[in-house]
């Protein structure tokens, strides 16, 4: 999709791309102005693997400052983007054909990390029953005698939503009575509406969890993450590090350590709100043209939409939107077998103005049949 919406833009077509995962608001200039000064000011020559000191302090004292939780900086791994912590997490726990579940829909990259380091990644079904989410109830089900960890992504990605904090007590209770590993992606934390957001740290301290300077601190090029890994795994995550890719990049650290700066988090919450009212707009507008939204996502920047009263094929529909009305949204092709063709993935990575107009161009392609 985004491919060919690369293409009809080069032939001159105005096309509203609603399939890309990533924020239209550029990086806040205190980030920037901290990446300048390290340019003339600090070497840019490799950090240690885990990351520089200074930015596993800072990430450390974030929870405490966020979430009243008290990290050891010793367990802070600074990494190249969340794929990166995935890949090390996974790395780490995995042996050649040990099971990982994983809810479906999920973001499709995590399915295949497992398969990357010789796993089996299931994918459990979940429903609008769920809010699109796995629960411990729906894990025990699908456990079997190779089952050694579980993936969480809360908010998630396609569908906007999370698992609340007892539910996350009740899935790291299950796989530690398992003594399976608990991998809570946490890449969208921190853009969520209508509550604070929080984490898995709060119930358990042995999970792997995943974060990411991408989406709330709006960097996604410069390709930088962390992982917090449970007491006493990090210096085999350190050797890992070491041989998969050197370290994180270092200009990236050193923009990073103004990401928590009080004047960039002012800057974050008023995107935040922004996003909360497209996210508003969207939901009222959507199911004028027969977009069913049938949970209301409490995070990150899509909304998960059921199709079928419109098509019963949504991977040939989004193609039609897109060749048709130059709109380009995502089909559910992409995040599992739950269900795709019945659901479209919708960012709200666009103004307002844009977003609605949007959903007038589907109209009238819907309109014209």
């Amino acid at each position: 999709m985004l491919r060919r919406a690369g293409e009809l833009e080069a032939a001159g077509h105005d096309v509203i791309h609603m399939e890309v995962g990533e924020p239209d608001f550029p990086t806040p200039q205190p980030i920037v102005r901290a990446a300048q000064t390290a340019l003339g000011e600090t070497a840019m020559t490799y950090t240690p693997a885990l990351g520089i000191p200074a930015l596993r302090a800072a990430i450390a004292a974030h929870y405490g400052e966020r979430f009243g939780i008290d990290i050891d900086a010793a367990r802070i791994v600074v990494t190249n983007g969340s794929s990166a912590a995935l890949l090390l997490a996974l790395g780490l726990v995995l042996d050649a054909g040990d099971e990982v579940l994983m809810g479906d829909p999920t973001y499709p990259c995590n399915r295949h990390f497992v398969t990357f380091v010789d796993g089996v990644a299931t994918l459990v079904p979940t429903d609008a029953n769920t809010g699109y989410q796995v629960t411990a109830d729906l894990l025990s089900g699908a456990w079997t005698e190779r089952t050694r960890a579980v993936i969480t992504a809360s908010p998630s990605n396609p569908t906007g939503t999370s698992i609340a904090t007892d539910e996350l007590g009740r899935i790291a209770a299950l796989c530690g009575a398992h003594g399976a590993s608990f991998i809570a992606d946490e890449i969208y934390q921190g853009l969520t509406y209508g509550h604070e957001p929080h984490t898995a740290l709060a119930v358990t301290d042995s999970a792997y969890v995943v974060n990411s300077f991408s989406k709330y601190f709006q960097m996604t090029g410069w390709r930088l993450g962390w992982l917090v890994a449970p007491p006493g795994v990090t210096r085999d995550i350190e050797k890992l590090a070491q041989n998969l890719y050197i370290c994180p990049p270092t200009l990236s650290q050193h923009a990073a350590l103004a990401a928590f700066a009080p004047e960039t988090i002012a800057i974050l919450e008023e995107r935040r709100r922004e996003l909360q009212a497209r996210r508003d707009a969207l939901l009222t507008a959507l199911p004028s043209i027969g977009f069913e939204v049938r949970v209301v996502p409490d995070g990150a920047f899509y909304i998960y939409c059921d199709v079928s009263g419109i098509t019963d094929d949504s991977f040939a529909f989004a193609g039609r939107v897109l060749e048709q009305a130059h709109v380009a949204i995502t089909p559910g092709r992409d995040f599992g077998v739950a269900a795709p063709k019945r659901h479209v993935r919708i960012a709200y990575t666009q103004p307002i103005p844009r977003l609605l107009e949007a959903v007038e161009r589907i109209a009238a392609v819907l309109r014209h049949g």
